[in-house]
């Protein structure tokens, strides 16, 4: 291979349309934006679901309940029976181990479930636990923790409740 070989692949580099430059060019009078209309002027853009003026079809329906989207956490699921097959005895399972041992990726929080047995005695500190989960480790010897679950809001009202 040569550098006075090397091109650009078909297609790549493409001619700047101009218009707007007289009839000559071909693109000139309306620019080709057609005749007349809400979308030949400058500025004359919508937004989706625009209807002409019509009142749209997402306004027209009623919006009922509640959605919860918007403050859902979500979780990297691990069961007890994975953390059998990966850790030794004695071992502790958190967020670094986890993600040494690839069951955990990313940043978002770790929730262990209870599917599967666990013989061996572990200690657990992660962000989520089921109640399958802590009953089948603490019968196996282990200790479960449960760390950065609550936020400051919720802790300072539970603490407030206590105060009164």
């Amino acid at each position: 291979m040569h550098d006075f070989n090397l091109h650009a692949p078909a297609g790549a580099n493409k001619r700047k349309r101009i218009v707007g430059r007289g009839q000559g060019s071909g693109r000139g009078t309306t620019a080709g934006k057609g005749n007349k209309g809400q979308k030949s002027r400058s500025g004359g853009k919508t937004y989706i679901g625009f209807e002409g003026g019509q009142m749209p079809l997402f306004r027209r329906l009623a919006q009922r309940g509640f959605s919860n989207y918007p403050f859902k956490k979500n979780y990297q699921v691990i069961n007890v029976g994975d953390l059998e097959k990966r850790y030794a005895e004695g071992d502790t399972v958190n967020r670094a181990t986890l993600a040494a041992k690839g069951l955990a990726k990313g940043r978002e929080p770790v929730k262990i479930l209870g599917e599967g047995e666990i013989t061996k005695k572990l200690t657990v500190a992660v962000q989520a636990l089921s109640g399958s989960a802590k009953e089948k480790i603490e019968r196996a010897g282990g200790t479960v923790r449960v760390i950065g679950s609550s936020s400051g809001k919720s802790a300072a009202k539970s603490h407030e409740a206590t105060d009164a």
